[in-house]
Parts: C-alpha cells; sequence; structure tokens
C-alpha cells in the first residue's frame, strides 16, 4: 500500500487547488490521499517562512506571472475560484475545527464546506458568527465543532501535527508526503502521481 498525505491549512489558495486536483489523481492511480490539517501560522513561525505575497510581492513583474500561473492552473482542472478579498484570513480556529473533525471522523465534508466557502463563496472565515452562519448553510454542525475546536485534546493534536510537518521537512502549505517522499506546492501534483506509480511498481 502506498501512503499519501496532504498537509493542509484552508487558508491557502493553493492548498484548495490541490484539494479540487487531488480526486482526479486518486481515480487515476486507485490511492486515497489522507487529509491532515496543520497550522500555516504555526509552520511560518518555526520555519521563519511567509507567504508568497510577502516575499515576493516587491518583485517587478513576480506578482503578475504568479497571477498568470494561478489562471493557466484553474483553466487547466476547470477550477472554480474567487480571490477572497479579506485574504489573509487567521485559520487557527478553522484549523481547530479541522482537527476535530477529523478526530470525530467528519473532515471531509467539513472540508468541503470551508475550502467553498473560503474560495468559491468567499466570506471573512474569521469572522466566529460569518464562519458559523456559512458552515451551517452548508450542513455542517459548527456549534458542536467549534465548541470541541476550544478542548485541550484538539489543541494538543494541531500542535502536534504542525510541529510533525515542520520535523519532516515541511515550511507552507500545501505539502504532500508520498511514503518518505516530500513534495510541495499544487505545481508538483504530477510529480506526487508519478511517485505514487513508482512506489506502486
Amino acid at each position: 500500500m502506498v501512503s499519501v498525505e496532504f498537509l493542509f491549512d484552508v487558508g491557502s489558495p493553493n492548498a484548495y487547488f490541490a484539494h479540487r486536483v487531488i480526486p482526479e489523481i486518486e481515480r487515476r492511480t486507485s490511492v486515497t490521499f489522507a487529509y491532515v490539517p496543520v497550522l500555516l501560522g504555526g509552520i511560518f513561525k518555526l520555519t521563519g517562512n511567509c507567504s508568497p505575497v510577502e516575499t515576493f510581492g516587491h518583485i517587478k513583474n513576480k506578482r503578475a506571472f504568479m497571477e498568470l500561473e494561478m489562471r493557466r492552473f484553474m483553466r487547466r482542472h476547470r477550477v472554480p475560484f474567487r480571490f477572497n478579498p479579506h485574504f489573509p484570513v487567521n485559520t487557527l480556529h478553522l484549523m481547530r475545527a479541522a482537527t476535530a473533525a477529523q478526530m470525530d471522523g467528519g473532515l471531509a465534508p467539513y472540508v468541503e464546506a470551508v475550502f467553498h466557502h473560503m474560495w468559491e463563496e468567499p466570506k471573512r472565515m474569521d469572522d466566529p458568527a460569518m464562519a458559523r452562519a456559512a458552515l451551517m448553510a452548508s450542513g455542517i454542525d459548527a456549534d458542536r465543532l467549534f465548541a470541541r475546536a476550544q478542548e485541550a485534546d484538539v489543541k494538543a493534536r494541531l500542535m502536534e501535527a504542525t510541529q510533525d510537518a515542520v520535523e519532516r521537512g515541511a515550511f507552507g502549505s500545501p505539502t504532500f508526503f508520498v511514503g518518505r517522499e516530500m513534495f510541495f506546492g499544487k505545481d508538483q501534483l504530477r510529480d506526487v502521481e508519478d511517485e505514487i506509480a513508482a512506489q506502486k511498481a
């Protein structure tokens, strides 16, 4: 069996893009990606990293090319996307709730709902009232998850997952592990798929 992990934070547009493409890879490879919630802000703090907008925003032509590359990716994979006008969003509460959903066996519908409200019908998802209303409208029991997100075991699990990600080499989101092989960014999904095939051979 090939182990494939997708380390993600819902505040990353590139993690959203990866999420939309992963089902294509799963169908072609018959391998299921394990979704692992991590806190991108925590990874940045532990590694000294920052967002591409901060890193490259001052470089002439760089941001324009990044936007062009994004549009190409969207066309290639037919991904619906609207940039969130509230970006960057503080995702601590959302990722704690994702961890609670993972621990309680309901991660997939939660992730689908949050990505939708972050990057398809964007909202200020670090506003607790707005996030609650959005999730409830998507059929997610936000009250239960948000309450669970405040519990010590959930907070500890997210911290541990984030620390473990950094110890394994991660410095951002999305990060993928195929077995022990690490890949970073939506643009390496083709390499992820190639590595899955190589490990299955």
